[in-house]
């Protein structure tokens, strides 16, 4: 026992040791150098990788990336690649952050290039691509790659620009959504109203405040509250129109009218004359009932699916939750009500200028010490890029693939060509939201992205949420208002802290002052001094036993 305890106390002993020694080490960690191209992989060695995926709880995206990654291995078995699921941007997002100090982030990772401009704030983070896609060998298009990935030219350049930073390709696109309007076109009708070849808001707020005009009653429920609600097509709850994502609403509608938002190196300008319009307007059509958020309501799809909703704007990513027959409902079967559904742009202020946000998941890979696995990352990357896999996760929801190659390709058009034939596989509403982005894809934008950017994003939505809040709750939207909204939500997501530059200000620690290296260094070699003299010590005792 007492030589187990001897053992104990001399391994504590050591530890200490590598402990006080590391006191002397300089300050903050070495950062990775920059990713420099290699010759090529090591055919006699394994690389692991892995890769973070997102997909909406669908079973169906989980298959076509495990299927990749199994299908990727059978062709590169030297690449280990290990795959985890996540269901939430934002997760992915702040695991990364919390794994760049520690060196443990993935090597290739679903992201989006304001999530991306964050993590470039860390020296040599993220790989920049550019060196990647031109090679000869491994690059777009290489003499030895193994699958048939796509040229440069054959992704779609409008979608390439927006993993551009600071004029350095940092992420390559991996699928692309717009948002669209789901309009109950039964309803419309019904109204005494004729849809037009091209929403706008006006004539949006002008059915929806006709359909909230018709009446209203009051609700008594068992606790004996009583609740006035809007009444129309017999539902007792009646939201005319739904935006799901209010943050691209705002960005939209700034951009429908060549209203400023930011500039590309980080000026903060939504604070506006043309906000405070767009903001008085959602409130009085708030105010009356008939316009609602995601966050305040719910999802669009449920009220539209019920018959308490007319116009629901949601990503074309969600298609397969909207429409009487959609594959995906989230209602019981007994709240469900038959109707004709039209898949419609977004409202615009001017019809011969569209304006549709671009969106979707894209790719970057991070740095790591060995440039070789980096290589292993951007060659699975390219797998992604392949017909199989683009046409795959693009059938899943009303995504488009980012290749000209898949759009074009025989398989895809065929699959657009059998909609309404199976609503599992060619469900109508999908492919007809699919087929709304293809056809406009010259009219999609990107908001400038900054480290930043992501948190002015958030702020934006936030502006149209406490908005609409309080003029649900019949809360005066005046002047006054607009000043202490724009107060708040500047300090919320700390807006006054983005420097012109695009970057959060934060105080730089810099390294130590000289003289506190000294004394850290001179505290380490005592501490040093005295356990070598007590393991010296230590050890005679031992001998003399």
């Amino acid at each position: 026992m007492k030589a187990l305890l001897r053992a104990a106390s001399f391994a504590l002993l050591i530890s200490l040791l590598l402990a006080c020694a590391s006191l002397c080490a300089c300050h903050g960690e070495r950062a990775l150098s920059a990713f420099e191209m290699p010759d090529g992989l090591d055919p006699d060695k394994t690389y692991e990788i892995t890769f973070w995926a997102k997909n909406e709880n669908n079973a169906s995206q989980r298959a076509v990336y495990a299927q990749a990654v199994e299908d990727f291995n059978k062709l590169y078995p030297n690449i280990k690649v290990t795959l985890r699921n996540f269901t939430d941007y934002s997760d992915i997002y702040n695991d990364v952050i919390t794994n760049i100090s520690t060196r443990t982030t993935p090597n290739v990772c679903i992201t989006y290039p304001d999530h991306i401009a964050t993590y470039l704030e860390g020296e040599n983070v993220i790989v920049p691509l550019d060196s990647l896609i031109s090679d000869g060998k491994y690059g777009l298009g290489g003499t030895e790659i193994k699958c048939d990935a796509p040229t440069l030219d054959e992704i779609i350049p409008e979608f390439l620009a927006e993993g551009v930073i600071d004029g350095v390709q940092y992420a390559i696109p991996f699928m692309r959504s717009t948002e669209v309007c789901y309009v109950n076109r039964d309803l419309v009708e019904s109204l005494g109203f004729t849809l037009p070849e091209t929403l706008t808001w006006n004539f949006v707020f002008e059915v929806c405040e006709y359909a909230i005009s018709l009446g209203k009653t009051t609700v008594t429920d068992g606790n004996g509250k009583q609740t006035e609600v809007y009444v129309a097509n017999g539902q007792s709850t009646f939201i005319p129109c739904i935006y799901k994502s209010t943050d691209n609403m705002m960005i939209s509608m700034l951009q429908q009218l060549g209203a400023p938002y930011s500039t590309d190196s980080g000026d903060i300008l939504i604070f506006n004359d043309t906000t405070k319009e767009i903001l008085y307007e959602v409130a009085s059509h708030a105010s009356s009932g008939a316009f609602s958020t995601f966050a305040i309501a719910s999802y669009p799809a449920n009220f539209l699916n019920a018959g308490q909703c007319i116009f629901a704007i949601d990503s074309t990513a969600g298609s397969t939750w909207m429409g009487s027959d959609a594959p995906l409902i989230d209602i019981p079967e007994d709240q469900l009500v038959s109707f004709n559904i039209e898949v419609m742009t977004v409202p615009q202020y001017d019809t011969e200028n569209p304006q549709m946000i671009s969106q979707g998941p894209s790719l970057c890979i991070f740095n790591k010490e060995d440039p070789e696995e980096v290589l292993a990352s951007w060659i699975f990357v390219q797998y992604l890029l392949t017909n199989e896999v683009q046409i795959s996760y693009s059938k899943t929801e009303g995504y488009l693939p980012v290749t000209s190659k898949a759009q074009k390709s025989e398989e895809y058009q065929e699959y657009l060509s059998r909609a309404g034939e199976d609503n599992d596989l060619y469900y109508e509403v999908k492919i007809e939201a699919t087929k709304l982005l293809m056809e406009n894809i010259e009219n999609t934008f990107t908001a400038p992205v900054f480290n930043g950017s992501a948190s002015l994003r958030s702020a934006a939505g936030e502006l149209v949420e406490l908005t609409v809040s309080s003029a649900q709750k019949k809360r005066a939207i005046d002047e006054s208002f607009m000043e202490l909204l724009f107060s708040r939500v500047t300090s919320l997501y700390k807006l006054d802290q983005i420097s012109s530059e695009g970057t959060i200000g934060k105080q730089e620690l810099g390294d130590l002052p000289s003289g506190s290296v000294a004394l850290l260094c001179t505290l380490g070699a005592a501490w040093i001094s005295i356990g070598v003299y007590c393991a010296v010590k230590y050890i005679k005792k031992i001998k003399k036993r």
